[in-house]
């Protein structure tokens, strides 16, 4: 025994998913039924619970909750329950075949009642029939015994060890059908075709899921498409109405991000689902048989179409989404040259008036200090005569005539100083 570092919490987890959903042995003949319910996340505890009443009727464990796939015989029928991520799957194994196939399917051993109490609704429910190969395969009139008068699809699958038939139709009793000839099949490998072609049907139908949604949001593209056309019009002519251009620009991008978000993630499985159909075809390695059309044929006619409707407008939004950026960000940008425009003139008329203000307030600084100096002058003059007056011998008007320049000069430097200090006091606010 060699020690190894430590465990991933999730190495067993891992190691063990490759074998989670072994297909069930399919003895022949048998029957087998199928069931696809669209299960809410709140139901789930329900549908557990539902689940273990069976298993307590016929003494058989419950799975632990964590479980998201079991496995039991009930009495005469094989059980197989998975949940897998929007829904849970149900199987249900009966050996032998009655004389009229689908007329007994396996549902009809359940208890009565349990079936129409499962939590969520019904996508897919199919039966199947198990049978041995008659020398030649079913002629027309045998395979309307089993599919009335529907176009029936099949091939030889599993390289010719069987021949597989449906016709895609729901039929009277809400279930559509699938019949299983196999020219000496294995259990294992009859109970691996079985489930392909029951998971042909199931993610048939949750890929198609996404159509309906398709075809209301086609009407809502073309109009956003034509909508956009008349706005970019208005983009190319530059009438001058760029804000309102902007405005409904604005409402087109959400109107497209709510069709986005209400519908990436039906188109996103829509994607997923289609390629395990076609996964799912290509493992029943098909021969086609003469006058029937092989089950791969009749997707590539029936199916494909539906998933590209899907994807294509899942496409379209996504285009959409990118042309209304590319269209609000070119008017963007023209609004915000025009804005800029207007603040360059703003700004210019601003500097103009700065200009004007400067010059202003020099011209009044000049008088200021005019009329600083005409007072002083005025209160030296004053001060002459007074002193002269009182035996001083001064000549008044000379005193008053020196002071002059000497006061102007003094007025001169105070005010320079006085806006020094202001310019430092702004730049240090600036600071």
């Amino acid at each position: 025994m060699i020690t190894l570092p430590g465990d991933h919490p999730e190495r067993f987890a891992l190691a063990e998913e490759v074998h989670a959903r072994p297909p069930e042995l399919l003895p022949t003949p048998a029957r087998a039924s199928y069931l696809a319910v669209l299960v809410d996340s709140e139901q789930r505890a329900i549908e557990l619970a539902h689940l273990a009443k069976l298993c307590e009727r016929y003494a058989v464990p419950p799975p632990a909750p964590e479980l998201t796939h079991f496995s039991a015989r009930m009495g005469p029928l094989r059980l197989k329950w998975e949940r897998h991520g929007e829904f849970s799957s149900w199987t249900l194994i009966a050996p032998g075949a009655e004389s009229t196939p689908f007329a007994e399917p396996a549902t009809s051993l359940l208890p009565d009642g349990w079936l129409r109490k499962l939590p969520g609704r019904t996508l897919v429910a199919a039966h199947a029939v198990i049978a041995a190969a008659p020398a030649t395969p079913p002629d027309e009139a045998e395979l309307s015994r089993h599919f009335e008068d529907h176009l029936v699809v099949g091939a030889e699958v599993a390289d010719g060890e069987a021949l597989a038939y449906t016709d895609f139709k729901i039929h009277a009793d809400g279930c559509s059908r699938f019949l299983l000839l196999g020219r000496g099949l294995t259990p294992r490998v009859a109970g691996q075709i079985v489930q392909r072609l029951f998971e042909i049907e199931a993610y048939r139908m949750m890929a198609l899921l996404a159509l309906p949604m398709a075809r209301r949001q086609s009407p809502r593209i073309v109009a956003i498409e034509k909508a956009l056309a008349e706005l970019t019009d208005g983009i190319a002519r530059d009438e001058g109405a760029d804000e309102k251009l902007l405005h409904e620009l604005t409402r087109l991008a959400a109107e497209v991000e709510s069709g986005l978000a209400a519908s990436q993630f039906r188109f996103g499985a829509c994607r997923a689902y289609a390629e395990l159909v076609r996964t799912r075809i290509a493992e029943l390695r098909e021969t086609r048989l003469e006058g029937i059309p092989t089950i791969g044929a009749f997707m590539a006619r029936r199916f494909e179409p539906a998933v590209a409707t899907c994807l294509t407008v899942s496409s379209r939004l996504h285009d959409l989404s990118e042309r209304v950026a590319q269209a609000s960000a070119l008017l963007s940008t023209r609004v915000d040259i025009a804005r800029e425009r207007q603040n360059q003139a703003l700004l210019s008329s601003m500097d103009r008036r700065a200009k004007l203000q400067l010059r202003l307030q020099q011209t009044v600084e000049g008088l200021s200090v005019a009329a600083i100096v005409y007072y002083v002058v005025g209160l030296v003059a004053y001060l002459s005569k007074g002193l002269k007056a009182g035996g001083v011998p001064l000549d008044a008007d000379l005193v008053a005539a020196a002071a002059v320049p000497l006061v102007a000069v003094a007025a001169l430097m105070a005010v320079r100083r006085a806006r020094k200090h202001i310019r430092d006091a702004e730049t240090t606010q600036r600071k």
